[in-house]
């Protein structure tokens, strides 16, 4: 079998479905989506054709493509995602340019990055900062396997792995320029967890509303910031409004939410 036979062999695809089987492919193949197109004559190995099977059986089952080949582009970065953490969204870099255009290239910055998973956020700042001196957080110790083996991946040293909910990994010297944040801010009871069955749901779901994780760590950010230190979150976007009003009350300035590629409300920060 070649790959144009590959590709055609499971009869009608909607645009979606051949996009993710062509990505599959040029996984196995280790090639990119110019040199898949215009060698469509290539003969799959009896290795590469199971590897493609096994790959189109999981898609079927609904298990997302980065789960399947085991990464994930995010930034300029490549990162391996396993189901102990979250599929980096593109929507979060928009977290990660709001968080860069707060810091200077040639500053030397302490950063903090709570609950990292795969280290997605922690790792583009480092990587575009190098000078700064990063910290990421994960209750996860698997999470933090994964974060590390990324850092790792994309050579990347000017960042340290701590492990503890929210602030608990901390000691009480650590102070920070910037703290961002992407903490889980779906409710409990949202029907769109129905399509999200196989990320993990502790990173993906919060109490009150989806709010309780971004109260604590709106509400315990002052100890841990420097004076004119800057805090940015992640939220929902539904969420604009009510976490505006958290960094009001924990008495943030300059108070603003930024919109996603979507034009939706996604981050918003604020500054001591």
């Amino acid at each position: 079998m070649n790959i144009a036979q590959a590709l055609e062999y499971y009869g009608e695809l909607d645009s979606f479905e051949r996009r993710e089987y062509a990505w599959l492919l040029e996984h196995i193949l280790k090639i990119n989506h110019l040199t898949l197109k215009y060698k469509s004559d290539q003969l799959l190995t009896f290795e590469q054709h199971q590897q493609f099977l096994q790959g189109i059986e999981r898609l079927k089952q609904g298990e997302p493509l980065a789960y399947v080949i085991g990464e994930q582009a995010f930034w300029s970065l490549t990162l391996k995602v396993t189901p102990d953490t979250l599929i980096p969204r593109p929507d979060t870099e928009i977290l990660v340019e709001q968080a860069l255009a707060l810091i200077q290239p040639n500053q030397d910055l302490q950063i903090l990055d709570l609950g990292t998973g795969s280290g997605a956020i922690a790792l583009s700042i480092a990587k575009e900062r190098p000078l700064s001196n990063v910290i990421a957080t994960d209750f996860s110790s698997t999470a933090l396997q994964v974060a590390q083996h990324n850092a790792t991946l994309n050579q990347i040293s000017n960042i340290r792995f701590l492990q503890g909910s929210w602030y608990q990994a901390l000691n009480s010297s650590h102070q920070f320029d910037v703290i961002v944040s992407n903490p889980p801010y779906i409710d409990e009871h949202d029907q769109h967890l129905i399509d999200l069955t196989h990320e993990p749901i502790t990173a993906l779901t919060a109490k009150n509303q989806g709010l309780a994780d971004l109260e604590v760590i709106i509400g315990q950010a002052l100890q841990w910031l420097k004076p004119a230190g800057w805090l940015l979150v992640e939220h929902g976007y539904d969420q604009g409004q009510a976490v505006q009003q958290l960094f009001s009350q924990a008495g943030f300035n300059q108070v603003k939410t930024v919109k996603d590629y979507g034009g939706n409300d996604r981050v918003t920060l604020g500054q001591l």
